[in-house]
């Protein structure tokens, strides 16, 4: 990793990550709802980093419900994207817009250094995947929506993602027939949202010919399998979306508890992560490094 940015460029990982979804090995993206948890991420040996519009909107102290800005999930996106050398995929929700804005997010997320991006399929604005009450658009109009951002897309190896959220509006079949337009339509990888059991993602996974993406989101409505589960039925891709934020939140709200109560953080020292450890995925060493070579760098001629 190198000093202020990513030691790899935005075209080379966008290219790891085509090679990826085509290397027939599951690819393990957990969500990163911050620059330096995208950087645990790549120590961690995962494959690519995902940013969730939930975990985005959540951190900002927002409910997922399509409130967030593009300038606000690329300004993020790219800092998250810019903090490790993995491909990272992000949520762009329905495209923040009619499909001329759907076009001008891909342009933006390009610019921000991502690899790749999701649309949905739920009107705008739209709500959290696993909720109830969500309402699909047309699929026309998100063929459209596909189509506008296809055709702004300046890396051909940029991911263009569709997520389908018809599944508990329409029913699989429905969510299956949408899938197989929106390949049609030029998406590069289906996201199967709140699909309910193995079956039917292995029913997804017969019927759709283009690779595909598993959210194992906790506390929603599909069950949590394995990576060996999903890389079993021939899926190409597992998003951990928000596990990384409920993690840390939990630990925040029983650190706090117990600070509160005993007015002291000393008997929290063992769960928390060291300085020294912290300082690693800073690269504090090389910053310092760099530091003093600069300002110990004489001209030639000069007396140091």
């Amino acid at each position: 990793m190198a000093l202020f940015s990513s030691g790899v460029t935005d075209a080379d990982k966008r290219t790891t990550l085509r090679a990826g979804l085509a290397s027939g090995e599951l690819q393990r993206w957990p969500g990163a709802f911050s620059p330096l948890v995208a950087k645990i991420v790549a120590d961690a040996g995962f494959d690519g980093v995902y940013v969730s519009g939930a975990a985005l909107s959540a951190d900002l102290g927002l409910p997922d419900i399509g409130l967030t800005t593009l300038t606000e999930v690329a300004a993020r996106g790219g800092a998250i994207a810019r903090a490790s050398d993995l491909p990272t995929l992000i949520d762009a929700d329905t495209g923040f817009g009619e499909p001329m804005s759907a076009a001008r997010t891909i342009t933006a997320l390009e610019d921000a250094g991502l690899a790749g991006c999701h649309l949905e399929d739920q009107v705008n604005p739209k709500r959290c995947g696993h909720l109830d009450g969500k309402e699909v658009v047309p699929v026309e109009e998100m063929i459209r929506r596909l189509a506008a951002a296809v055709s702004a897309r300046r890396d051909e190896n940029f991911v263009i993602c569709a997520r389908t959220d018809a599944r508990g509006v329409l029913g699989l079949e429905a969510a299956i027939e949408r899938a197989k337009a929106y390949a049609d339509a030029g998406a590069d990888l289906i996201f199967t949202e709140a699909l309910a059991d193995l079956d039917e993602f292995k029913r997804f996974r017969d019927a759709v010919d283009t690779p595909l993406l598993a959210n194992m989101t906790e506390f929603g409505k599909s069950e949590l399998f394995t990576a060996d589960q999903l890389a079993a039925i021939g899926y190409n891709v597992v998003i951990y979306p928000v596990t990384t934020l409920r993690l840390a939140m939990g630990a925040v709200e029983r650190g706090l508890a117990q600070i509160a109560e005993e007015g002291t953080a000393a008997g929290l020292l063992d769960e928390m992560q060291h300085r020294a450890r912290l300082y690693e995925f800073l690269q504090y060493a090389d910053y310092n490094n760099f530091d003093s070579r600069i300002f110990t760098y004489s001209q030639p001629g000069e007396q140091s």
